[in-house]
């Protein structure tokens, strides 16, 4: 990995001819880079995707279940064209490959994205070209994150910088690894619960109007910083967390995340001009589980994600509850007016924009919430 090019980061080398290049060895600096690329990328590829979306009608006629009736009544949304992940994947890849110096952390994060944008985009095809409502089979999405756990986990467990450290088990509140030599089974299963459960929460969550993505920048933001936390040694061990050599990197990608997911929420927000569909939210929920693990954080996860974690259980409990009344007393009672979590706040009457400010604010409190833990050890 070290052998590869390190595109900008590597003009670092020649600060002998001009000082300030020296800047480019400095994490931070990159980070701002790449949100400031993956930024600019954004705003010029989505107005011409937008275009070639409309032209190509990729949401005539459609209306998204996780929208729905609610969708089509509170604005015509069956118009409005998907497959918007793309500006996302386009901006942070290119602002990524541009600004971070490539090492392990970097290419499996950027492979479980890339492998679950294909899936996503092939689902929103089917939808929005064929018409079929059902998308892909069940048993495709889950061999695409089945594919994308395997070869990530392959990858991290043969390269010699993250052989190691990645068997390492942390948990929020304690100071040292729980389990210090995790068997490649356990590791396997925990991660793809966090890959694949991450992947369908934020695929719940992209209901509304700006909801996921808005609430994608604030973990992103948040992760950013645990990332950089990691990647240097006298921070973890300040803050008694796990040190993971070349995960700071990691800052550098979720910068390019945030940039793009802010230039994407320039076209998603109220009323949206394209939606990210699950070309976005698939890959965007795989890519920040292992991104977690990988940084050795996937119980804060849980908490930065607060919003993602409740959408999702919401539609577990509402399925579970309605089919365990029917079979005691023959009758499904839902516990909820509608699943996921936001669509039963409109079912109370709140408008679709104040339900998303106010998931955003909540996912805000989330993730500071998940960034105090780091101090409680």
């Amino acid at each position: 990995m070290n052998t590869l090019p390190r595109m900008l980061s590597y003009l670092a080398n020649y600060a002998y001819f001009f000082g300030s290049l020296r800047l480019l060895h400095c994490i931070t600096v990159r980070t701002l880079g790449a949100t400031a690329t993956a930024l600019s990328i954004g705003f010029v590829v989505g107005p011409w995707l937008i275009r070639r979306f409309r032209a190509l009608k990729l949401g005539h006629g459609y209306i998204d279940k996780r929208t729905g009736v609610l969708g089509a009544t509170c604005f015509d949304k069956k118009h409005t064209p998907t497959m918007g992940g793309l500006i996302i994947f386009i901006a942070m890849f290119f602002g990524t490959v541009l600004w971070a110096e490539p090492n392990i952390w970097v290419f499996v994060a950027l492979f479980v994205y890339t492998t679950l944008t294909i899936p996503g985009l092939r689902d929103d095809y089917l939808k929005v070209i064929r018409k079929n409502n059902d998308g892909i089979k069940l048993w495709e999405k889950v061999a695409w994150q089945t594919l994308a756990t395997f070869v990530a986990l392959g990858s991290l467990l043969w390269h010699p910088l993250s052989a190691e450290r990645v068997r390492e088990l942390w948990v929020s509140f304690f100071k040292t690894a729980v389990i210090e030599h995790m068997p490649w089974w356990l590791l396997l299963v925990l991660i793809y619960l966090w890959v694949v459960g991450f992947s369908n929460a934020i695929n719940l969550t992209d209901g509304l109007d700006g909801l996921a993505v808005g609430c994608t920048i604030t973990v992103t933001l948040a992760f950013g910083i645990m990332a950089y936390a990691a990647g240097n040694l006298k921070i973890a061990d300040y803050l008694f967390i796990s040190y993971v050599p070349g995960a700071g990197e990691l800052t550098v990608l979720c910068g390019a995340l945030t940039g793009a997911c802010m230039a994407f929420l320039w076209f998603n927000s109220y009323p949206a001009e394209v939606f990210m569909g699950d070309t976005g939210s698939l890959a965007l929920g795989g890519l920040i589980g292992v991104i977690a693990f990988m940084i050795h954080q996937p119980i804060a996860l849980l908490i930065v994600g607060g919003v993602f974690v409740l959408e999702l259980l919401s539609v577990v409990l509402q399925v579970g509850y309605f089919k365990y009344t029917r079979y005691r007393i023959g009758t499904g009672v839902r516990l909820l007016l509608m699943a996921p979590l936001h669509h039963h706040f409109q079912k109370r009457g709140w408008p679709e924009t104040k339900v998303v400010l106010r998931f955003w604010l909540l996912s805000l409190a989330f993730a500071l919430a998940g960034l105090s833990i780091f101090k409680l050890r």
